[in-house]
């Protein structure tokens, strides 16, 4: 096939997606024992620099907890409302304006997912699909929302009949009527296909046709290089092979300018005894090498120029769900902020590199004991200010021993190393010139922090170094002061305080 060139009446979409670069955004499911917060996972995100999300529903905690964060949000109309809103305008517009207009545009809601593999998994709604599609894009342009918020439905590879070669992939053609639809929708409002592409599946339904590395992103000898015989394109990842079927599936129905999406991609990191291939060091290579082919913004081999923005399934682990084991083990990181795997959940590089600058942090694999008493005697004895790790301040989340560690360890690095104050602490700090502020969280000395000091002023004075053997019991007696010397300030009852603590 050859490339297809993007009309003019699509050219907005092609600008969004090419103007801005690639992304590589999360899917959030929340069927997920012990879910933090809407305002926890917010944190979470931020951490991370997580700068888009897909929601499967349109929960108004999480919505309210995104607003003023900058952060792009795709909310989903679910299953189970599309037959509803599909059957009525009146419903899609009482949507909108619940789950858009009343956030906007402080919430930056760009998308709405109409549904989830609706013709594969609902098979009887595609009757209501194209319509509910409809109503809610007219709910919108009443609403002045359109050229803001762009309304398709995800698809699974499972409409398209045979996706190998690419070249002569086509969709299935119990559904063609209804994609033909949805496809002239999505060139009308200048939209965009939502594709759910996962090579895992692939993978494994091949039986061994199509070797791990293909699938994985990894480099393939030459006599196991994948090539389209028609188009002669070498295929470096299966990842780009769904896509590029999908995009000869669309021009097969004679369609062209529509980009790609894909909604949900990823790998399991753990699975049943069945499930050899659902581990944690092929889910790491997967998300670790797709995130950086995603920032190549690049497309793929048809379509070249057209990134291929990307959210990975999952943020957490979804275990509730029934069925396989591996479908309860996508998630990339634990409730607590934490990875699953060493991730970097970015196109770009979050943590800037300053040689003008050197901070003091926790080193990775120090021992815990060890690492508890150092946090202690920073906060303690070293004044450190460790106002900002508490709870509900800027630098709490991610709430593992290491982030606090290397906060307070910096914050007393930076006021004592001119007085002689060292970054050790018993063997568990490290110095880097590589900024280690994220989100709102600013460290002591990063040249984007203003104070770096959260809500609590700092102390001024402070030992030269931790001594050695400090206990793991010392109480945070800096931390208490200023927290002391901030309620007396806001005219709280010192009593009350007291029996407070």
């Amino acid at each position: 096939m050859t490339n297809t060139a993007f009309s003019d009446d699509n050219k907005l979409a092609l600008v969004q997606i090419v103007e801005f670069g690639s992304f590589v955004g999360i899917n959030i499911g929340t069927d997920v024992s012990n879910l933090p917060s809407a305002v926890e996972i917010v944190a979470i995100l931020r951490a991370h620099s997580i700068s888009h999300v897909r929601l499967f529903n349109a929960d108004a905690r999480m919505l309210n907890a995104l607003s003023n964060t900058g952060i792009e949000v795709m909310i989903s109309v679910t299953n189970e409302e599309v037959t509803t809103i599909g059957e009525s305008p009146s419903a899609a517009a009482d949507w909108i304006n619940k789950n858009v207009a009343a956030y906007v545009p402080t919430t930056n809601i760009t998308a709405i997912a109409v549904g989830s593999e609706v013709l594969t998994s609902l098979p009887n709604a595609s009757a209501v699909i194209v319509p509910a599609m409809n109503y809610l894009n007219k709910a919108l342009v009443a609403s002045n929302l359109n050229y803001l918020v762009k309304v398709s439905t995800p698809h699974s590879m499972g409409i398209i009949s045979r996706p190998f070669p690419p070249s002569t992939a086509t969709f299935n053609a119990t559904w063609n009527s209804t994609i033909y639809q949805i496809l002239q929708f999505l060139k009308n409002t200048n939209s965009f296909y939502m594709l759910n592409a996962y090579p895992y599946y692939e993978y494994v339904k091949s039986n061994g046709i199509f070797p791990l590395e293909y699938a994985l992103f990894k480099p393939l000898p030459s006599v196991k290089q994948i090539v389209d015989p028609n188009t002669l394109f070498h295929y470096s990842s299966m990842f780009d092979a769904l896509v590029d079927a999908t995009y000869n599936s669309i021009a097969a129905l004679n369609f062209s300018g529509i980009p790609i999406v894909v909604t949900e991609t990823g790998w399991p990191w753990s699975g049943g005894a069945n499930e050899p291939d659902a581990t944690a060091e092929n889910a790491e290579t997967y998300n670790k090498n797709l995130i950086r082919r995603v920032a190549n913004d690049s497309g793929p081999p048809s379509q070249p120029a057209i990134p291929i923005n990307t959210y990975i399934y999952e943020l957490f682990n979804e275990d509730k769900r029934v069925g396989p084991e591996s479908g309860r083990n996508w998630g990339v990181l634990f409730t607590n902020g934490t990875a699953v795997y060493d991730i970097k959940l970015s196109t770009s590089e979050s943590l800037d590199a300053n040689s003008s600058a050197v901070f003091c942090i926790a080193r990775s694999g120090a021992d815990e004991t060890s690492l508890q008493d150092g946090l202690n005697w920073a906060c303690g004895p070293g004044q450190a200010n460790c106002g900002p790790i508490q709870q509900g301040q800027p630098c709490y989340i991610p709430n593992t021993l290491q982030n606090h560690a290397s906060y307070a360890y910096n914050d007393y690095y930076q006021k004592m190393r001119s007085s002689g104050g060292t970054c050790d602490f018993g063997g568990t700090a490290t110095t880097t010139t590589v900024d280690p502020s994220y989100g709102s969280c600013r460290f002591t000395g990063s040249l984007n922090s203003s104070t770096g000091e959260g809500l609590f002023p700092p102390p001024v004075f402070g030992p030269v170094g931790p001594p050695s053997g400090c206990s793991q019991n010392f109480v945070h007696l800096g931390t208490v002061f200023a927290l002391f010397a901030a309620l007396i300030l806001s005219g709280m009852d010192v009593e009350h305080f007291v029996a407070l603590w």
